[in-house]
């Protein structure tokens, strides 16, 4: 199982977009896929159309519950999901005195039977406990940014934050590639900041970009993924694509 973290310290970058819609385009290919969303803003969650307000996942961290038992199926065939909800919130307080506090997911994950291909984590935009618990289970990261030049700073700050993670707690972990998104073809600057994104980090960034797309913005308020939203939309084109190039790099695995 491939196990992937979608992350991004800033918000709007198309993390949950990406989480989402990387994992339907991966199930047409009929990749099982095990979604894990631990941003307490849940919006993966909602967008698969579910809500979650028990303590389900943030009982799966104090120990009280297995990770089989929070699983629940999404409308998506091959998609299984595992959802968020806001009593996250107050996981950072509970487990700050907890030892061994940021590898307690890669422990119920490796509980896991073997029947998914991939497992994506959708993280929160910040750096706690829970994206460090994402970045110590995840092998490989996936990072969506933003075509807007303050965008590209962030991301700086991001992979440093990601080294010290590697060589502190997880030395398996890699980049698998960097997604440029929300990218307007009809700005200069757009052009630019995807120019200077491959320039930067040459076959670190995948060759799909993802465009800004209207029915891409709708498809959460639909609770469908683009796939299905809009199924010939640039959004559902683009997701493919992505989709594509992450299958292509299961041979290196």
């Amino acid at each position: 199982m491939r196990k992937i973290a979608i992350i991004n310290q800033k918000g709007g970058s198309g993390k949950t977009t990406t989480a989402v819609n990387l994992a339907a385009s991966l199930a047409e290919k009929k990749r099982n896929v095990l979604v894990i969303d631990i941003d307490p803003q849940a919006s993966t969650t909602l967008w698969f159309g579910k809500k979650n307000d028990g303590k389900d996942l943030f009982e799966l961290f104090i120990d009280t519950v297995k990770i089989e038992s929070i699983i629940t199926q999404t409308d998506v065939e091959h998609v299984d999901l595992i959802p968020s909800s806001s009593w996250l919130i107050g996981l950072e307080k509970r487990l700050a005195q907890e030892v061994g506090a940021e590898t307690i997911l890669k422990q119920k994950v490796q509980q896991l039977a073997n029947r998914w291909d991939y497992l994506i984590i959708d993280c929160p935009p910040t750096l706690g406990i829970l994206t460090i618990n994402a970045l110590t289970t995840a092998d490989e990261i996936i990072v969506p940014v933003e075509a807007r030049i303050m965008a590209l700073s962030g991301l700086m700050q991001l992979l440093d934050t990601v080294n010290v993670i590697k060589e502190r707690l997880n030395p398996k972990l890699r980049i698998s590639g960097i997604v440029p998104c929300r990218v307007d073809h009809r700005t200069n600057h757009a052009k630019e900041v995807v120019k200077e994104l491959r320039n930067n980090f040459k076959d670190k960034v995948y060759k799909t970009a993802i465009r800004e797309n209207i029915r891409l913005a709708e498809a959460p308020s639909y609770v469908q993924p683009i796939t299905s939203y809009d199924s010939r939309s640039n959004g559902a084109h683009d997701y493919r694509a992505l989709a594509r190039e992450v299958i292509k790099q299961e041979v290196k695995h």
